[in-house]
């Protein structure tokens, strides 16, 4: 590398004076500039080839890289003080002081920002050395179909589908027709937090690394991980000490608590990602703190509390995506097929779950094809766009609060907003995705989110969805239901809109979406051997429920300050 320029020294200099000079930390110091250096070029002299996020900027994920390293030397150092230390604990993840000392080269006055306010990305998404994400056990992606061939063709080419004057930018044209879909408009913001639940993606962003087998960030199981992180023991801030059984919500009880700028203090921090993620998420902390109440009146000792309403939260949610948000993306038959015979191609040995790439990087991306470009708060309001309106990553507006009945078809209320069709297309919210969202990019690609998914897929080499669709037997979508004639094939997330429109009506997944995200979302249930599905497959929902089958709006219903205990 290059000897270092005047700028660089004199922000080092700054990095000096502000960070402590005790003896550990003056090397972790050295450590961080050294590790930041790296990040451009590995020790070899050739880019450093660990895959970064992708919604990060160039210069953050050179400070991932880094700090990711950097982690690795706090852990080893924790083993060595931990011995000359007892009762010294082995936090899996930095202290709050350590993580500000970390940041202390790049950290913003100590104003609180607005939800829907202009924070560097990269302050905000997911990242290894921060509070969320780190798997309880080792996680990597795999390969459902690992007999098939990546599919072939420049991947470079997908640079230019978010670009205007290229013919892939179609995918970003809304569709004139009405685009209404069969189910309500919260249901992909729903399985977004499912999406979350059990990825923490860290495959490349571009194709100039090989992927082999990235890791994943997050434990492979739908258990709430988001939610609960390390519990109260290790991240009390999570919770109230007035009552330590309960989550702490912000100050009104509809937002989350935020540090002093106004950071969310949550499981997952992609969840403030906007208004819809922050309130499903606010609505599973409300729907625990009256579990816990439920469970107290029953008798339930203290100190069994937290673990018992998490098993209760964790097992109706569980249930809820089995029974009710599958049923509507994929079909009920479907989902009994698989309940029945279990996974024709994805079905992991008890413990050793795992997330596809053809899943995470793929078929589960559905959900950008169903968000609609603007939605209505509150019954008679206006419609505001969700990009940039509702982006979050800032502390609640009074005048952004959502009423579920306008994303849910709750009992009694008038019918929801509805989703958008699966046809093809994204809406315009997701063509030129805000700053806050893609970091400081000049690419005009780089800000279409379909642009992003294509690219992908590219770098992590998944087959096209025409050979998918061979291997499981069904037939493929025709040149004319695709809409072009591609020699070598359809990238695998464009066939999965493609065939859910033709296949599935625009209301659902067709076979090759439908087949891959029910399998691995039922695969993973019984992989983990605390899942429903594992220790209890016939165990029913016992919390109260408006029909004769419990639903999410059940769930969201019992966090209503309206509803009884």
């Amino acid at each position: 590398m290059s000897s270092p320029t005047g700028d660089e020294d004199a922000r080092r200099d700054i990095r000096r004076r502000r960070l402590p000079h005790d003896g550990f930390l003056h090397e972790l110091e050295h450590g961080v500039e050294a590790e930041l250096d790296l990040a451009e070029d590995g020790p070899d002299g050739r880019p450093d080839p660990r895959p970064v996020d992708e919604w990060l900027d160039p210069d953050a994920q050179r400070y991932e890289i880094g700090l990711r390293n950097l982690l690795g030397a706090v852990e080893a150092a924790e083993d060595s003080v931990h011995e000359v230390m007892p009762g010294a604990g082995h936090a899996s993840r930095p202290t709050a002081s350590t993580s500000d000392t970390l940041g202390a080269a790049r950290r913003m006055a100590a104003v609180p920002y607005r939800h829907g306010s202009r924070v560097p990305a990269h302050d905000h998404c997911l990242n290894p050395a921060r509070a969320a994400g780190r798997p309880s056990a080792a996680a990597r992606y795999g390969r459902m179909f690992p007999q098939l061939e990546p599919l072939a063709g420049d991947p470079t080419s997908v640079l230019r589908a978010g670009d205007a004057h290229d013919a892939g930018a179609a995918l970003d044209r809304p569709d004139g027709a009405g685009d209404d879909a069969a189910e309500a408009a919260g249901w992909p913001f729903f399985g977004q937090l499912v999406g979350h639940d059990i990825t923490a993606g860290r495959s490349p962003a571009d194709g100039a690394t090989e992927p082999g087998q990235p890791h994943d960030a997050r434990a492979p199981k739908l258990d709430l991980q988001l939610l609960y992180a390390d519990g109260p023991i290790g991240s009390p801030f999570l919770f109230d000490l007035d009552d330590p059984a309960k989550f702490l919500l912000g100050p009104d009880g509809r937002d989350v608590p935020r540090n002093r700028q106004g950071v969310a203090l949550i499981g997952d921090p992609r969840n403030d990602v906007h208004l819809f993620a922050l309130s499903l998420h606010v609505a599973l902390l409300r729907a625990h703190n009256r579990i816990v109440d439920r469970l107290r009146t029953a008798g339930v000792a203290e100190a069994d509390l937290v673990d018992a309403a998490r098993v209760t939260l964790t097992w109706h949610y569980q249930w809820i995506v089995v029974h009710d948000f599958l049923p509507r993306l994929v079909g009920t038959e479907l989902v009994e097929r698989v309940l029945v015979e279990g996974g024709r191609w994805f079905a992991p040995e008890p413990g050793h779950g795992y997330v596809p790439l053809e899943f995470a990087d793929a078929a589960y991306r559905y959900g950008h094809g169903q968000i609609r470009h603007s939605y209505r708060l509150v019954a008679g309001g206006t419609a505001v766009p969700l990009f940039p309106d509702l982006v979050g990553f800032g502390p609640l507006r009074a005048d952004r609060r959502l009423d579920f009945a306008q994303l849910f078809d709750l009992p009694g209320r008038p019918a929801a907003q509805r989703a958008k069709r699966l046809d093809g297309r994204l809406a315009t919210s997701l063509v030129g995705l805000p700053e806050t969202v893609t970091g400081d990019v000049e690419a005009g690609h780089r800000r279409s989110l379909a642009a992003r998914d294509l690219l992908r897929g590219a770098s992590t080499g998944l087959p096209s969805g025409e050979a998918v669709a061979r291997l499981l037997g069904a037939a493929p979508l025709t040149a004319d239901e695709l809409g072009h004639d591609h020699p070598h094939g359809t990238p695998l997330w464009y066939y999965v809109l493609r065939e859910a429109q033709h296949r599935g009506g625009g209301d659902r997944l067709g076979p090759v979406g439908g087949t891959i995200v029910a399998e691995v979302l039922i695969g993973l249930l019984r992989a983990d051997p605390a899942s429903y599905l594992s220790l209890e497959p016939g165990w029913q929902p016992n919390l109260p429920a408006a029909g004769a089958t419990y639903a999410l709006t059940d769930l969201l219903a019992l966090g209503d300050d309206r509803e009884g205990t």
